[in-house]
């Protein structure tokens, strides 16, 4: 019975951690831009928390994806805060599914996920997702089947029906929880457990309690390589599961044998309690807002961004064309650098192998993606709002030269790519390799500042195409190198590198075009107005 359970468990785990996965992958960016987007105000964060959380099984996912927005800088740490609580209330609905005991519907959406999967339309994509909510609720079925033998144990019934200290409650629900990193499980099997009249609503309680502070550990794992802003939400998850807990326990202490009360059913009644006490605590915290984030600002500070974040409501299209156009302009060169220093930081971590600078950089990486996102939107959505074709060529000629850098950059994203295949190949480095890299990489960090630059006199035309002309050089004498040390079986790192010589050759020709287009055009970081009377 021990390892059937165990079974069961592990298969619930599976199934939940899967389901949470394939929504995240069906809905994609657009998920994460739609919550950015609407958290403006805390009770809409709330709603979008709990509606999340109530898709994804997963309280914990739903925190990890704020913080994570939070980080990219397309989430405020205020807006943020209203997620958080969301997600507690999200999470109550698999306690009523497993009360109501509609678990046993599980294998007819694990079977209309094999249909779906065979008709082979549109709507197939979604049958993962529908496989893997039947095998939750198949596998919270399972356990229920197998703990069945219990009932008939008199003395583990006397045991866990007799009143015990609420703190223990509260510390075994955390434990659970922080170790399976689902509040979701420790809750499910709390239920079952009441519903098969094993476990009493009064012991039952505490550990649901602690379930909520136990979730917190992943969110609070997921925050050791981010900035000051990620740290501010994932201890206000904590902050805000804590405080509901210390909030209840006095009534846990005084009307811990009333749960019952609250339904005829005992499991019912337990998942009314969680639906309660998650409610009334984010009511409370809701009230309590201002001073609760100005709380947690007190204990982190301030604080330093680890990258300074564009400020994109200068795009507003309630502005006028002309302050439009200056800041798109005055931000192209903002732009370039930034992807610059991106590619710095991707090849120092290469080269260097430190974790933290490859962490950065895809925190910056994520960031450019977004920015990206917005610009095209801005652009698809202002295009048709110009008066008159003077303006419409303008936007265009904008938008071909945002279009280069966020070219640019899908060639340092794939030296990003590498490098991740680096790590899960566990590929090292040699020296003479490392050499290449030093070179290759300072090379190029020099022609991204020669490119930078559209403003050139006839000399320095010439002595551009002659470092064009050096470069290509370089690259090529690179790959007769690499080529050599790919014939040497045990020289698996030297593939590695000629998928970086590849990716610099790529990158290369895409700044020599961005340099045309620039040059034609005469946009500079410089001289920003010249540029502007230019059109």
């Amino acid at each position: 019975m021990f390892i059937a359970a165990t079974s069961s468990v592990i298969l619930f785990i599976f199934g939940l951690e899967n389901f949470s996965k394939e929504v995240q992958k069906v809905t994609g960016d657009q998920f994460r831009k739609f919550i950015g987007k609407v958290t403006n105000y805390t009770s809409i964060g709330v709603l979008i928390g709990a509606f999340v959380t109530a898709v994804v099984q997963s309280s914990s996912a739903t925190s990890v994806i704020a913080i994570s927005l939070v980080n990219a800088g397309v989430l405020s740490f205020k807006n943020s805060v209203g997620i958080i609580f969301g997600s507690n209330v999200g999470t109550t609905i698999t306690a009523q599914l497993v009360a109501f005991k509609l678990t046993a519907f599980g294998p007819v959406f694990i079977i209309l996920s094999f249909f779906l999967s065979l008709i082979k339309t549109k709507y197939s994509v979604f049958a993962k997702s529908l496989f893997y909510f039947g095998f939750v609720f198949f596998a919270l079925h399972l356990i229920s089947s197998t703990l069945v033998p219990l009932q008939s144990d008199e003395r583990l019934i006397s045991f866990l029906s007799k009143p015990h200290n609420p703190f223990l409650g509260v510390l075994v629900g955390m434990i659970i929880t922080a170790v399976v990193q689902s509040s979701s499980v420790t809750t499910g099997l709390a239920i079952i457990l009441t519903q098969q009249g094993i476990l009493s609503v009064g012991n039952a309680v505490p550990i649901l309690m602690g379930a909520n502070i136990g979730t917190t550990v992943t969110a609070l794992i997921s925050i050791v390589n981010m900035d000051i802003a990620a740290k501010k939400t994932a201890l206000s998850h904590f902050l805000f599961n804590f405080g509901g807990v210390v909030l209840f326990l006095p009534i846990v202490f005084i009307w811990g044998d009333k749960f019952k009360l609250l339904a005829d059913d005992p499991a019912i009644a337990l998942a009314n309690f969680h639906l309660i006490f998650n409610v009334t605590t984010t009511i409370i915290f809701i009230i309590a807002i201002d001073p609760f984030i100005r709380f947690v600002d007190k204990v982190l500070g301030e604080g330093k961004m680890d990258f300074e974040r564009f400020d994109l409501s200068m795009f507003s299209p309630d502005n006028d064309f002309s302050e439009i156009e200056r800041n798109l302009y005055l931000n192209v060169p903002k732009t370039y650098d930034f992807v610059q220093e991106n590619y710095n930081l991707i090849t120092l971590s290469i080269e260097t192998n430190y974790k933290g600078v490859f962490n950065a950089a895809k925190r910056r990486m994520d960031y450019v993606d977004y920015v990206e996102d917005e610009l095209v939107s801005f652009f698809s959505n202002y295009i048709a709002t110009c008066t008159s074709e003077e303006e419409i060529n303008s936007i265009v000629r904008i938008m071909s030269i945002y279009e280069y850098i966020f070219q640019i950059h899908d060639s340092v994203k794939d030296l990003s790519d590498l490098k991740d295949s680096m790590d899960k190949n566990y590929i090292e480095l040699k020296s003479d390799l490392i050499i290449i890299i030093r070179s290759l990489a300072t090379r190029t960090l020099s022609f991204f500042e020669t490119m930078s630059n559209p403003h050139l006199d006839e000399e320095q035309k010439r002595e551009l195409k002659k470092e064009v002309n050096e470069f290509q050089f370089n690259i090529i004498e690179y790959n007769k190198r690499i080529l050599k040390l790919m014939a040497a079986p045990d020289r698996r790192d030297a593939s590695v590198i000629m998928h970086m010589i590849t990716y610099s050759q790529r990158l290369k020709d895409k700044l020599v075009h961005y340099h045309n287009l620039i040059s034609d055009h005469a946009v500079s970081s410089s001289d920003i107005n010249d540029s502007l009377s230019t059109h």
